[in-house]
């Protein structure tokens, strides 16, 4: 996840639209002939072993209480046979960590990360870190395709149409704050099959709170998100509560970098921001819609 930065901001004449579009915006059930995908107990089994995984941190392992990977993922309907495009890992590859190895003797896994092309130093030492990540575990990640999505610029990761499962965490309000939620909804649209699913995860803002349409605070209004994908096609199919914190007031001073793990305060209000946790969050998942 990256920390805010200034950008262009969107019209208020779509932030309107969107949110109008999002009151109507309910989960609907699956139609006739495209039942959505179910984890098996293979796959939650060896979802299990990685996450006990030594290549893990004690750090990453930590914030399984806060990040529900287990419940996540299954609510994904992950599969150990899919192809799995996960949307900027960020340099340290959280997610990576457990897709990737669960992923490599039976399916496959994608990250797409940042565009190296002109990218600011900031970026580089990201790309550099994760890929010096992979390189110092080929046992788990030598299968791993390394890729671009980032707009403008590098815009199809994959062929289209190729992927089953598109993953994208905490990232929503990056993309908002360089005016480009829209093109990169559209982009993972394009990457997956006809009936793919998308699983997204962003920190909640209060559902009475204007949108900041450059999410300054890394804050999003669910029905927001929601209206951004159904505007290129995808289908809200279910909405989960795992990732919920309801001691999240989201009124910190320094938007949801006050909390932890960021605390971007330092050790001013330490202890209170520790008692509140990682933020609330919601968590979607659409489908494209089969042919």
């Amino acid at each position: 996840m990256l920390s805010p930065s200034r950008c262009l901001p969107a019209t208020i004449l779509v932030l309107a639209a969107l949110l109008a579009s999002a009151c109507a915006s309910q989960p609907g059930a699956s139609p006739a002939g495209t039942a959505l995908p179910v984890t098996d107990a293979k796959t939650l089994a060896l979802l299990d072993a990685t996450l006990a995984g030594d290549h893990r941190s004690a750090a990453n392992r930590a914030r399984d209480a806060w990040r529900h990977p287990r419940e996540t993922l299954a609510f994904f309907g992950l599969r150990r046979e899919m192809t799995v495009l996960e949307i900027w890992p960020g340099a340290g590859g959280w997610y990576t960590e457990i897709l990737a190895p669960l992923l490599r003797e039976q399916g496959r896994y994608i990250a797409a990360s940042w565009d190296p092309e002109g990218a600011s130093q900031y970026v580089q030492d990201g790309l550099k870190a994760y890929a010096d990540k992979l390189a110092a575990r080929p046992d788990l990640y030598d299968r791993t395709t390394v890729t671009a999505l980032q707009h403008p610029g590098a815009m199809q990761p994959v062929q289209p149409g190729s992927v089953d499962l598109v993953l994208t965490f905490r990232n929503l309000h990056n993309w908002m704050a360089r005016d480009a939620a829209a093109p990169m909804f559209a982009a993972m649209f394009a990457a997956l099959k006809p009936g793919g699913i998308l699983g997204v995860v962003e920190h909640r803002a209060a559902d009475n709170a204007p949108q900041d349409p450059q999410a300054r605070s890394g804050y999003v209004r669910e029905d927001y998100a929601i209206a951004l994908a159904e505007a290129v096609g995808f289908e809200l199919v279910a909405r989960s509560e795992i990732n919920a914190n309801p001691r999240d007031t989201k009124d910190h001073p320094r938007g949801v970098w006050t909390l932890p793990p960021t605390y971007t305060l330092g050790d001013t209000d330490r202890e209170r921001y520790a008692a509140i946790g990682e933020s609330d969050r919601f968590t979607l998942r659409f489908r494209k819609p089969a042919r």
